[in-house]
């Protein structure tokens, strides 16, 4: 990024790019927790993330009015603009990430008193593992402004949602054998639909990166392969 003839707008710039770095590791550190939590049914754990969200929802509002000020006081344009935009949304969606984790940790508060076997859980434990990945790739990308590996994030969406399908039907399949699984499935389906969303928002981060850097947006359908609306379980097959 080049400087600017007033250093105090630079100064404005970098403290975005800051605020933005520290909300990416707290959204991070979210959902890991989250997850560990729901594998190891920790709930001292899930608390710990539900009282995190507060410090997303505080980093949020200091982008957004920090942003609104940046522009009523410098009037920036073209790159400057696009990346004082680029702040509030990626703030939005790590925000939203923030939130996704939290209705993760509160399940594993409802659930902690249920015995079941834990490979029931495996499945969404590994669907959050790869979102993990994404998002962590996604916020890189936006650090050093890589167009080419937001578009690599973009593209592996698909994976995510097929995996949640798969998930899904071997959900339903429990509760239908055995109907005192579906509380605790239920539970699971919301944990794994979580994780999906997130997997969605680390693709709206990597759209983001793509105006940042070209003022354009990806051109073409989503990777999208969630077909949870529309699936079914026949009984006994």
């Amino acid at each position: 990024m080049s400087e600017h003839i007033v250093s105090s707008y630079d100064t404005d710039l970098e403290n975005l790019r800051r605020t933005i770095a520290e909300m990416g590791g707290v959204a991070e550190k979210m959902m890991t927790d989250a997850t560990e939590a729901l594998v190891r049914r920790d709930t001292a754990l899930a608390q710990a993330v539900i009282i995190a969200d507060k410090r997303l929802d505080v980093l949020q509002r200091e982008v957004e009015e920090r942003s609104v000020l940046l522009i009523a006081q410098r009037q920036p344009m073209a790159i400057d603009l696009r990346e004082t935009i680029s702040s509030i949304r990626v703030s939005g969606d790590l925000e939203r990430i923030g939130d996704l984790a939290k209705n993760i940790a509160k399940r594993v508060v409802a659930i902690s008193d249920q015995a079941q076997p834990q490979k029931i859980v495996l499945g969404v434990q590994h669907m959050s593992d790869l979102v993990q990945e994404q998002l962590k790739d996604v916020l890189d990308a936006f650090a050093s402004r890589d167009v080419a590996a937001a578009r690599d994030v973009w593209e592996r969406d698909g994976a995510i949602d097929a995996l949640y399908n798969s998930l899904f039907r071997e959900l339903l399949t429990y509760m239908m054998e055995d109907p005192r699984n579906i509380s605790f499935c239920t539970h699971l389906l919301f944990c794994a639909k979580n994780v999906e969303r997130i997997g969605d928002h680390t693709t709206n981060i990597a759209e983001t990166i793509q105006y940042l850097v070209t003022g354009e947006t990806p051109v073409g359908e989503r990777p999208k392969n969630d077909a949870s609306n529309y699936a079914t379980v026949t009984p006994g097959a």
